[in-house]
């Protein structure tokens, strides 16, 4: 099986998605591998062996370019799947991840999306888990991050090849990313491990359907 996908990466600048991508890049970046579209985004294939094949993702990444709002219908369309990143330590970062989300949503509507809290590997972390609301109101996927660390760095990957082969099953094979620059210590891991397992177990009664979530 050989599988292709193309998905978007959004967020506000800044907030890790080019060394995110770059963690899992074969290849380094400047390389052929790497071309540029018309639109003037960088496009990196994100390649995976699989017990079903092989996976490649198109990674399009705005690389600087968040602003532009008139590049984004055509950034946006034929995407199969989106990441949205945002920054722990800033919580502007994610305030905005519900303006991010209405923009994908808009152009194209049910996909597929993972929303990443990048640079858990800080100290000063902003953004608690217990305070994230936005992920659970509207369904998707959530990890915690860091991709100088390599902190579950493959774990967005492997839940959309899971979901856009609908393959429940499917594991990623070999070596698929880089060795980390930097180590978490294990007590900073295990609380990381547990803070979003229990966020989740909280009742989230709020009907409330203003995107602008509190932190």
């Amino acid at each position: 099986m050989e599988s292709q996908f193309k998905v978007v990466i959004i967020g506000d600048a800044a907030v890790g998605k080019t060394a995110f991508v770059r963690r899992h890049m074969s290849v380094p970046v400047d390389s052929e591998e790497r071309y540029t579209p018309t639109l003037g985004v960088d496009v990196y294939p994100v390649k995976f062996t699989t017990n079903y094949g092989h996976v490649t993702f198109a990674v399009w990444d705005t690389a600087g370019q968040e602003k532009l709002a008139a590049l984004r219908d055509g950034y946006y369309a034929g995407a199969h799947a989106a990441i949205i990143m945002f920054d722990v330590s800033s919580r502007v970062t994610y305030k905005n991840v519900s303006s991010w989300y209405r923009d994908i949503e808009r152009i194209c509507p049910n996909i597929p999306v993972v929303l990443c809290g990048n640079k858990v590997d800080v100290k000063n972390r902003q953004v608690q888990a217990r305070s994230m609301t936005f992920h659970r109101k509207k369904r998707i996927q959530y990890f915690d991050m860091s991709a100088r660390a390599n902190f579950n760095i493959e774990k967005p990957f492997l839940w959309l090849a899971r979901t856009l082969t609908q393959k429940p099953d499917l594991v990623f094979q070999g070596d698929h990313f880089k060795a980390p620059e930097l180590s978490i210590d294990e007590a900073h891991r295990m609380q990381l491990e547990k803070d979003p397992a229990e966020a989740d177990d909280d009742d989230d009664d709020d009907d409330d359907d203003d995107d602008e979530d509190d932190l």
